[in-house]
């Protein structure tokens, strides 16, 4: 994860993600900014959310599970390592947690909890402030990479691990709507539930998103990925690559698209449409701004 890349200020959904009924599965950790709506259950490697973060769902992590104050799991909670709880978060069914319990005062778990481990009665720093204090901190006396292996030892990085997965803060994520008020990147092999809404979205190949895409900027769709709906964006570039599948209509700026791609509905572009049979190159998607 690249420090000065502002890993954590853009959606980042890595190869292999899928939607599994109610669940959402990646084989990395999971990052969830504060004050965001996840509703779904979560499973991964290791576990961070932000303060006031909603699962309405289980969380279910390999490694640590790190949860901020205010958090609210609807289901329960199944730890393989160790666990942080901030103060005067709900877990509305068990907690299990196989390593030691770090908690905070007035946390409320409807159905018990046990740990195999030392139990810490406190209020812990929560994770992301302490995460970014830390990492500021050391990129701002020039420890850029001191900065970067503490990030990885945090988030249980090896060379061979896999990206995590990052949902921006103040987002809402279900199977009908992801909304997010930032960029957001989707690697390959993916198999997404719902309406995409960002400033900007990169898309990689092979994979399979049921709902419409729609963004104020660009959008990159990679070979061989179906969208099951519209794409739509209101100023930027549309780039569709060779072998993919647009399941619904495409409205846009400038439009980009592969001879070899295939899309359903009308194609409605405000600029210059080009036809090629080359491999299409990544557009750049620009800053951040409000999301469409």
């Amino acid at each position: 994860m690249s420090i000065r890349g502002e890993a954590l200020d853009r959606l980042v959904i890595p190869d292999g993600t899928t939607v599994e009924e109610r669940d959402l599965v990646t084989d990395g950790d999971v990052i969830i900014g504060g004050q965001s709506t996840v509703e779904f259950g979560v499973r991964g490697r290791t576990v961070i959310a932000g303060e006031r973060t909603v699962f309405d769902g289980s969380i279910e992590s390999r490694a640590d599970c790190r949860l901020d104050m205010w958090c609210e799991i609807q289901g329960n909670v199944l730890v393989g390592a160790d666990a942080y709880i901030g103060e005067r978060a709900h877990v509305g069914g068990q907690l299990m947690v196989s390593g030691d319990l770090d908690i905070g005062d007035e946390v409320t778990i409807e159905e018990g909890f046990e740990a195999s481990g030392w139990i810490v009665i406190r209020n812990p720093m929560p994770s992301i402030v302490f995460l970014f204090i830390y990492l500021s901190h050391l990129l701002r006396i020039g420890e850029e990479e001191a900065a970067q292996t503490v990030a990885s030892e945090l988030l249980n990085e090896d060379d061979d691990a896999p990206d995590p997965l990052v949902i921006p803060r103040g987002s809402r994520v279900n199977d009908d709507t992801w909304r997010v008020s930032t960029r957001g990147e989707i690697g390959d092999d993916c198999r997404l539930h719902g309406n995409i809404r960002a400033t900007s979205l990169d898309i990689g190949a092979n994979n399979e998103v049921f709902g419409s895409l729609r963004t104020k900027r660009c959008i990159t769709i990679g070979q061989n990925t179906c969208i099951h709906g519209d794409v739509t964006t209101r100023h930027g570039t549309v780039t569709i690559a060779e072998g993919a599948e647009i399941r619904g209509d495409v409205s846009c700026g400038d439009l980009d698209l592969h001879e070899n791609a295939h899309i359903d509905g009308s194609i409605r572009a405000s600029g210059e449409m080009s036809i090629t049979n080359e491999a299409l190159v990544d557009v750049d998607v620009g800053p951040d701004i409000d999301p469409a």
